[in-house]
């Protein structure tokens, strides 16, 4: 009886709920049709405003045109005007009418009588008035039948777009609209007539043209139109877009003897998808239709009522799940119980069974078994349960046995519902030893995760406070101090304490990057050799301050390139870089780049240090950041961070990195990395040898520098000579040393810390043997400037024969060539020296010596150089411009090196 109360109950419950539904689905439907009907009446109300007021405009200018006919034509003929005005020629058939005007600007079009400018300063003055307080444009083309010619009076400045050209706006604007009034000319039976809708060009605004046609006896008729603006009736919630002007066939209302013609009502109707409301006007054959798509209107009807929408669908949705619950819970109660019971069931199984110990639940009034997994089901049968229960009662519900050599400890407890039925627990003993033994550990390794933990946030904090405190000490020395000098200095500090900051955060952020898989090596084309020089000249001021040595063997082609990421492979260099200078005191620091043989694309990059070599603590960092500190030197401090970020970079590049270390002996740093040379169709032409055909002499005492010349000339096709005591001259283009004592002309001397190349004289460089594209740079200079200097020794041996050749014979008889040969290169050496020292005193009494030898000899040319010095010299004293001293010293430098040559060939 109980269970048909329910289902009576939820009957009643399902049946109230269908027909709250109903009733919200009613509500929609009153709802959409009240704001449809509501939508209506709003728009036909706003429809017949607008066509009273369209209708209010074209009765006033109808009297408006008559009002400039009469005016113009019927009542004064040719008037002229009251005040001197004139016209502006724009085009041989464009006028501008000249006047001060306030609103209107006139133009007309083709050949006109005086009288027609007369009229139009009249007609302009009376639309001064008419629209003067208007904001929309309005325009007048006024037709005079007379002489044919066409008037615009507008309220738009006519003159800035003023038609100049034949196929300017205005232009266009006129021709169209001439034509359109010809036309009404010529149907007799209309005299009034109205365009559709416009669109103005430059404007959101739109206009009809209303045409009035007047004929006149013996001439052609003349028309009036207006341009009549609609922007100012339509309210904003009406788009201008969607309205029409159109004109109807018949009459919109019958006129009555008694008083005005009756009007239409507005009518709406739906058409396609579109709904039109069309408004007819009462005194012009017109009708105003605003058309707005279903789909427009159906969403603005939506957005305008949201809320009550979202309402009455939640209370539908909230109704429909109650209904669903009510036959879900109250309907079929029987089978959701057993449903339930049997989920029950089987939940209680899957417990048991997975059980990590014995279970077994057994009923002694019958002998059955109720409950077991497989653990207790295996021991049951070794197993007497009578006797363990009665031992297990005196002993507190434990105790141990031994089965198959295995020791168990048994729980028993007895069940409340039933007294005869007993649970008894079967938990390996042995089992739980080694898993006590195994949680210690477990907790052993845990208490290592929290020391290294504890040592990581240490090692960081300490890394990151280490720089902040410097900044915040350099900072307080800037503010406090006491003269430029010293500020400089601290700001130059702050700087690079903040620069290494941030490297360490770019460093974490990079870090954490590779720890959630967000960074990817970009495949593209780069050049490792530009990459190391870079990163090398940026380092060559801390090589210096340590005074370590550094050797950078590429034995890779030079115009190499090859596909990875070149910002991980220039990060990797510059970290191992830093590390290595940090953790080295003394010695030398040499970097190897080669290939795999047996893999080609397999890029093997080595540096070889001389440092104090890794602790094994320190060695910890590769597997873990900041689990010991870094190194530190004098200068700055190395991050615990370098080793995993490298590691984790190569990986991600598909190499890796190996370390070994000695300590007091140093460190040697390995990465390998898969990098696939570019294949191209310029890969030929990187590969020429540019030098091919260039003979290098190398004067080099350092075997390792020695080496790496080598390889960079034998990559870039130079023939290499080393010097022969048996030989006095060897022919070369090139000289290469690593003595300053030993530099001649067109000579490079080597250098490990050079940043770049530096001019000793115009034919001798100083460049570092470290950085392969400045070398290379420094090369191919020298044989730019001796190429050019053998094209002119030719034209300059001419020239000097003629005109010191009777001088150099006599300086060759009278024995004065060896003196002059050993004294006056030294002197013009001096002039160098003092020049780039800034000492221009001594530098003009060289200069002065060295005119009086070349007078002394009667070398005109020698002298008149020396005197262009001089006057320079006078002239960078005074005004503190050195720019064109350098130059006079070259020039004169060639000029003895010239004369030399030429002076001992005449001996020879």
């Amino acid at each position: 009886m109980h269970i048909k109360n329910l289902k009576l109950t939820s009957t009643a419950l399902t049946r109230s709920l269908m027909g709250f539904i109903v009733l919200l689905l009613l509500s929609i439907w009153l709802l959409g049709f009240h704001a449809v009907n509501a939508y209506l009446i709003e728009k036909k109300h706003s429809m017949n405003t607008i066509t009273v007021a369209l209708q209010k405009r074209i009765d006033t200018y109808r009297f408006v045109a008559d009002q400039l006919y009469d005016n113009a034509s019927v009542n004064g003929g040719p008037l002229t005007p009251a005040n001197e005005v004139h016209e502006t020629r724009l085009r041989s058939d464009v006028f501008y009418v000249e006047k001060p005007h306030i609103k209107t600007d006139s133009l007309i079009f083709g050949a006109h009588e005086p009288s027609t400018l007369a009229n139009a300063v009249k007609m302009s003055d009376y639309l001064d008035v008419l629209w003067g307080s208007e904001t929309n444009n309005y325009s007048l083309f006024y037709l005079n039948g007379i002489d044919n010619s066409l008037t615009l009076i507008s309220t738009q400045p006519l003159r800035e777009i003023a038609p100049r050209f034949e196929e300017s706006y205005i232009s266009t604007l006129v021709k169209s609209r001439r034509t359109e009034m010809l036309q009404q000319a010529n149907i007799l039976d209309e005299r009034e007539s109205f365009s559709a809708l416009r669109k103005f060009r430059f404007q959101n605004d739109y206009y009809f043209t209303q045409c009035i046609t007047i004929n006149q006896p013996g001439h052609l008729a003349t028309i009036i139109a207006f341009d009549l603006p609609i922007n100012d009736i339509i309210p904003l919630n009406m788009a201008r877009a969607n309205f029409s002007l159109l004109s109807s066939e018949t009459t919109s209302g019958v006129e009555d003897d008694d008083g005005p013609r009756q009007t239409q009502p507005v009518i709406s109707q739906v058409k396609g998808a579109t709904l039109e409301i069309t408004a007819p006007f009462t005194n012009a054959p017109l009708n105003m239709v605003y058309r707005v798509p279903l789909t427009s209107l159906t969403i603005d009807l939506l957005r305008n009522n949201l809320w009550l929408l979202t309402i009455d669908i939640v209370l539908i949705a909230l109704s429909l799940l109650g209904i669903y619950l009510v036959r879900q819970h109250f309907l079929r109660p029987r089978e959701n119980m057993e449903q339930a019971l049997h989920s029950h069931r089987i939940l209680s199984e899957e417990v048991v069974a997975n059980l990590p110990l014995g279970l077994l639940v057994y009923d002694f009034s019958d002998n059955t078994l109720v409950a077991s997994n497989k653990i207790a089901e295996h021991l049951l049968p070794h197993l007497s349960l009578q006797k363990i229960a009665n031992l297990a009662e005196s002993h507190q519900g434990i105790i141990q046995a031994t089965v198959n050599n295995e020791v168990y400890e048994i729980r028993m407890f007895k069940s409340q519902l039933s007294p005869q039925t007993y649970l008894f627990q079967l938990l390996d003993h042995d089992k739980e030893v080694l898993v006590n033994k195994r949680l210690q550990q477990a907790q052993v390794e845990l208490n290592k995760n929290h020391q290294a933990r504890r040592a990581i946030l240490s090692n960081l904090q300490h890394e990151l406070n280490q720089p902040l405190l410097a900044i915040n000490t350099l900072a307080d020395g800037v503010l406090h101090a006491a003269n430029p000098d010293e500020r400089e200095r601290y700001l130059v500090r702050l700087q690079t304490e903040s620069s290494r900051l941030q490297a360490l955060f770019d460093n974490l952020r990079l870090l954490t990057t590779l720890e959630i898989q967000d960074w990817q090596a970009q495949a593209q084309p780069f050049s490792p050799a530009k990459i190391i020089d870079s990163l090398l000249i940026a380092r060559l001021p801390a090589f210096s301050r340590k005074g370590l040595g550094l050797f950078n063997h590429y034995h890779l082609p030079f115009n190499q390139k090859y596909i990875g990421d070149a910002v991980g492979f220039s990060k990797i260099v510059a970290l191992l870089l830093d590390y290595s200078i940090i953790s080295t005191d003394y010695g030398k620091i040499t970097l190897t780049v080669d290939q795999d043989q047996s893999k080609p694309d397999q890029l093997i990059l080595t540096i070889n240090d001389t440092g104090r070599g890794v602790s094994d603590v320190e060695m910890t960092n590769l597997q873990q950041p900041f689990v010991s500190p870094g190194p530190v030197d004098y200068d700055q401090k190395g991050s615990a961070l370098t080793w995993f970020l490298c590691n984790q970079l190569c990986k991600k590049m598909h190499g890796g990195l190996e370390i070994k270390t000695k300590a007091d002996i140093g460190t040697r740093y390995r990465v390998h990395l898969t990098l696939p040379v570019e294949q191209s169709e310029t890969h030929q032409d990187d590969q020429e040898k540019i030098l091919e055909g260039t003979q290098a002499l190398l004067d080099i005492s350092n075997e390792e520098v020695r080496r790496i010349i080598s390889t960079r000339l034998s990559q870039l096709g130079a023939q290499i000579l080393y010097p022969d005591e048996h030989l006095v001259t060897q022919q070369h283009d090139l000289f290469l040393t690593d003595e300053i004592t030993r530099m001649e002309d067109y000579a490079l001397l080597l250098l490990a810390d050079e940043p770049g190349i530096t001019a000793l004289t115009p034919c001798r460089l100083r460049v570092s043997y470290n950085l392969g594209g400045m070398l290379l740079d420094a090369m191919l200079q020298l044989l730019e400037l001796r190429l050019s200097q053998e094209e002119s020794d030719d034209a300059a041996q001419t020239a000097l024969a003629q005109d010191d050749a009777g001088v150099l014979e006599q300086l060759s008889a009278s024995g004065y060539l060896t003196l002059f040969a050993e004294t006056v290169p030294d002197d013009v050496k001096r002039l160098y020296t003092e020049s780039a020292a800034g000492d221009l005193q001594a530098l003009a009494q060289t200069a002065h010596r060295l005119k009086g030898v070349f007078a002394m000899l009667n070398l005109v040319s020698g002298t008149l150089l020396c005197e262009t010095l001089e006057q320079h010299i006078k002239q960078a004293i005074i005004e503190n411009d050195n720019s064109k001293i350098d130059n006079d010293i070259q020039q004169i430098d060639v000029f003895v090196i010239k004369l030399l040559q030429h002076a001992r060939s005449l001996t020879l």
